[in-house]
C-alpha cells in the first residue's frame, strides 16, 4: 500500500479497481474532490502512484495505491484487507476490463476460447470477488454503492468486438 496525502474530513472510502488514465482517473479525482478517501487498486504501483500523488495534491485528499493482481482471488482478498484497514468502504467502482492483445476486429467464429475466458474472468468473476469483499460491510451499515463501469461495446455492440461484450448484455 502506498499512501499519498492526508485529509481530516473524509466521508468514507471509495475503492476504485483498475483506474485508467482517462475515465478511471477522472472518477478517482471526482471522489477525492467530494472528500472521500480514495483507494486505487492497480497492478502497477509505480504508474498509478503518480496519478494518485497528483490527485492528492490538487484535492488535498487521502489517496492510496494498493496492489491488486487480477484474476488472483488471494490478491483481491489481500488488496481489500488493505482497503478495509483505512475505513469503511462507502463506494466500490469496478472499472476493470479485458483488453485483447489486438484491437483489430475479430469474427465471432474466430474468438479464441482463452481470450473469452480472460474476458469473462475479469468482467464477471473478479467483479464478483471484489463485491464480496465490501458487500457485508455495506449491508451491516445499511448503506453503500457499487458501480460497474462498462465499455461502449458492451452497451451498443460493435461489429468485430464481441469478446469485449461478453455476450450477456441483451
Amino acid at each position: 500500500m502506498h499512501r499519498m496525502a492526508s485529509s481530516t474530513t473524509a466521508r468514507g472510502v471509495v475503492a476504485t479497481v483498475s483506474v485508467g488514465p482517462k475515465f478511471g482517473r477522472s472518477i478517482a479525482h471526482k471522489f477525492a474532490h467530494e472528500r472521500y478517501i480514495v483507494a486505487i487498486l492497480a497492478r502497477d504501483l509505480k504508474i498509478w502512484s503518480r496519478f494518485a500523488d497528483e490527485i492528492a495534491r490538487e484535492e488535498k485528499a487521502q489517496v492510496f495505491v494498493i496492489r491488486i493482481d487480477s484474476p488472483d482471488s488471494k490478491s483481491i482478498r489481500e488488496a481489500f484487507e488493505g482497503v478495509l484497514s483505512l475505513r469503511f468502504v462507502e463506494v466500490l467502482v469496478y472499472n476493470a476490463y479485458y483488453q485483447p492483445v489486438s484491437w483489430n476486429p475479430t469474427s465471432f467464429t474466430d474468438i479464441k476460447t482463452d481470450s473469452l475466458e480472460k474476458s469473462l474472468v475479469i468482467s464477471f468473476l473478479d467483479a464478483f470477488l471484489c463485491t464480496q469483499q465490501v458487500l457485508s460491510g455495506m449491508v451491516k451499515r445499511r448503506r453503500g454503492t457499487i458501480l460497474f463501469t462498462v465499455r461502449s461495446a458492451l452497451l451498443c455492440g460493435i461489429a468485430g468486438f464481441s469478446e469485449l461484450c461478453n455476450f450477456f448484455n441483451h
